[in-house]
């Protein structure tokens, strides 16, 4: 089933119309540990709305922490050694992809995440810029994976590129974490065969285009969340992108103005325009 925040409140879809939970309802619904077989109790007897009332999508979160992963497709890999060829620092990227452990950065705070419709930006004092769509993981305060959603990572490629140091001036700045538009709420794990797909537009003509699927990553979703949670206690539970693998070719950066969809199959697009 499907949840979404909007401006109005929380909304389920578990296959018979949109339902609307109540402010008692939806408190704390994130972070249940139970949330699905909640959910599925719950839903057939919550009153029925649409799209029109539901208003417009927020990010579906509450107060998480967004945290990400790196390299953990090939093709990311291969991106970050090339980008930051000049820096020497290549081999930092390749180290990682092969390592046990994982690469994990913060990414955003819940009050710098925009959801599907809202603007995503580049940053001012960088020349090479891309969307990274990703698999994003709704976590539990006990670290059980509650739900999956599309994610997208923008960053700054030359600012990396520079120095592997500067990653967090790449990658975390106000604008640069979109989530949404909705939260697919499951007990099974995602099939290795689900795609996640990405489409910018640019004045009308699609100017950049790719797909990669859960199959081609590394690392299996239990195995970042496990070293995300070892030594860190997230009382209100966490999202975690789980890294890109569709990258756009490096002479390609987005524009203000460009239009940015990401999508997953059984959840839906997020829906960006760039600043």
């Amino acid at each position: 089933m499907l949840i979404t925040r909007t401006s109005t409140g929380w909304i389920v879809d578990a296959g018979h119309g949109l339902r609307a939970l109540s402010s008692d309802q939806a408190k704390g619904l994130t972070t249940r540990e139970d949330l699905a077989s909640y959910l599925r109790a719950l839903a057939p007897r919550l009153p029925a709305t649409d799209a029109t009332a539901a208003g417009h999508a927020l990010p579906p979160i509450d107060q998480q922490e967004i945290w990400a992963a790196g390299v953990t497709y090939f093709r990311s890999r291969t991106a970050r050694m090339e980008e930051s060829k000049a820096s020497d620092g290549g081999r930092f990227y390749d180290l990682v992809y092969n390592a046990e452990r994982p690469e994990l950065f913060f990414k955003a705070a819940p009050w710098r995440v925009v959801g599907s419709g809202g603007p995503v930006r580049i940053r001012k004092d960088a020349r090479w810029n891309v969307p990274e769509p990703e698999f994003a993981l709704l976590i539990s305060p006990k670290g059980a994976i509650l739900g999956y959603t599309c994610g997208n990572d923008m960053s700054s490629r030359d600012i990396e590129g520079e120095n592997p140091l500067y990653l967090p001036q790449a990658k975390v700045y106000d604008g640069s974490c979109a989530l949404g538009p909705s939260i697919l709420v499951t007990d099974a794990p995602l099939p290795k065969t689900t795609p996640i797909r990405v489409e910018i537009e640019r004045g009308g003509a699609v100017v950049f285009s790719g797909a990669t699927s859960v199959a081609e990553m590394k690392r299996d979703f239990e195995t970042l969340v496990s070293y995300l949670y070892m030594e860190l206690s997230f009382p209100h539970g966490a999202v975690l992108l789980t890294g890109t693998g569709v990258i756009p070719p490096d002479d390609f950066t987005l524009q203000s103005g460009d239009r940015v969809r990401i999508t997953i199959d059984g959840i839906g697009t997020l829906d960006n325009t760039v600043q």
